[in-house]
């Protein structure tokens, strides 16, 4: 006889992990099946794992700072013994530089002031004193390094930045991943690695379970797809695409890692769309700097089991815009970071929604910007789910989520598969 289960959740990332565990809160009896090894083996791994408030849109802000909550009293959520230890939240501020490219974050103050999230405001001559390795001169916009006007000024300095005291990384990300497995194992949710899902099976018309590759069935009346790049693929096995406004697709990525210069201080996260990069401080003094996905840099979709995982001159691009910033930034003759995939949707904001097949459901177009929300999605999640497979017509009339730590409550056709491009959004990584 196949086996049987409440709900089958494709993927065992940071979020299919917190999905499992809040089912499992609610007394689901879930099997999390991923074609990896271990859980958070996959894009998950690979995460630079920012932890930051600051998003485009009001709802994006207050998702991000309920999940500061979670991470903050990371020993309590996870509420289980895990043999490797807890992952660490490094809380040690985000520094956003204030440029054109992001209206000078005018609309993301508007958005934390009216969720009461904590910021810091400060001039040029402040982030020059308290960092004075920094060139301060503007660049916008960010070039690839063969273009004549690369490293160019406009004869203009930054206005200033804004510091958000709540931001932070996490320095182990499948650590994290682990920590949640047990957590939603100690709750009675199962894993199955190694096991590569070849069928979403349907009776009636609604979902019945899953055929894995080695032709193994399992049953169950839910699946929910939590499948990080490869979520197109599984939606279209479930045959639900049609019925999508927004979809998804592979994006691949590189992450460069180079030494902090010597003399130099790295306290915080930065984000400077000026030169378009992100970066962070890393274990062992070096700096990982990723691209904010301004023009000049290439967008690569890609099939997920087929694509470059060398690094390309993109690295190169990312250290040298960073090097305008930090002109003492040494550049390493021995390329170090790391190649992998986004699952991203259109406008770059998650779908955390059911589909047009009774019983599948999808957390997905969530990598690069949503890994600091995994806590929050593994409840809004379970929420959902145990609200439409008690007869509730979300598409007709559209959930709302409280969220537990702050008390916003969140209109949950933000996330919908049948929301309209949100043209209040970064389209980047930024969310």
């Amino acid at each position: 006889m196949p086996e049987t289960y409440d709900a089958i959740i494709i993927g065992a990332g940071i979020i299919g992990a917190s999905v499992a565990r809040d089912l499992a809160c609610r007394g689901w009896k879930t099997l999390n099946v991923d074609k990896l090894p271990a859980a958070g083996y996959g894009s998950t791994s690979a995460s630079c794992a920012i932890i930051r408030t600051h998003y485009s849109t009001h709802d994006g802000c207050a998702l991000a700072y309920e999940g500061v909550y979670y991470w903050d009293e990371w020993a309590e959520h996870v509420g289980a013994e895990d043999e490797r230890g807890l992952a660490r939240f490094d809380k040690c501020g985000c520094l956003v530089y204030k440029t054109d490219a992001n209206g000078h974050l005018e609309k993301v103050l508007r958005h934390h002031d009216a969720l009461g999230i904590p910021y810091e405001v400060w001039d040029a001559d402040r982030v020059a004193a308290r960092l004075p390795f920094l060139d301060l001169r503007c660049y916008a916009p960010p070039r690839q390094p063969d273009d004549p006007d690369f490293g160019v000024t406009s004869g203009e300095r930054l206005r200033g930045a804004v510091l958000f005291p709540a931001a932070g990384y996490i320095s182990d990300p499948q650590l994290a991943t682990h920590n949640v497995q047990r957590s939603a194992e100690a709750r009675g949710a199962r894993f199955r690695f190694n096991a590569t899902v070849a069928e979403i099976r349907t009776e009636r018309a609604r979902v019945a379970g899953v055929t894995l590759a080695s032709g193994e069935t399992i049953d169950a009346p839910v699946v929910i797809n939590v499948s990080g790049p490869h979520s197109a693929k599984i939606n279209a096995l479930a045959g639900v695409e049609g019925g999508m406004k927004v979809k998804t697709r592979a994006l691949r990525v590189e992450v460069a890692h180079v030494p902090v210069p010597e003399g130099a201080e790295y306290p915080f996260v930065f984000s400077d769309s000026d030169i378009g990069c992100y970066s962070r401080p890393e274990i062992g003094d070096n700096i990982l700097i990723g691209s904010e996905d301004p023009e000049c840099d290439p967008r690569e979709y890609v099939d997920p089991d087929d694509y470059r995982q060398a690094f390309t001159d993109q690295w190169k691009a990312q250290v040298y815009r960073e090097a305008q910033r930090i002109p003492t930034l040494g550049i390493p003759g021995r390329w170090r970071g790391v190649v992998d995939l986004y699952d991203v949707c259109d406008d770059w904001i998650p779908i955390y929604d059911k589909s047009d097949l009774p019983g599948f459901y999808m957390a997905v177009g969530t990598s690069g910007n949503q890994f600091k929300n995994a806590p929050v999605a593994g409840a809004l999640m379970a929420h959902l789910v145990e609200a439409c497979e008690n007869g509730h017509d979300h598409d007709a009339d559209p959930l709302e989520f409280r969220l537990e730590h702050t008390g916003v409550t969140i209109d949950l056709s933000y996330c919908s598969r049948l929301r309209e491009i949100n043209p209040d959004s970064s389209f980047s990584v930024l969310g």
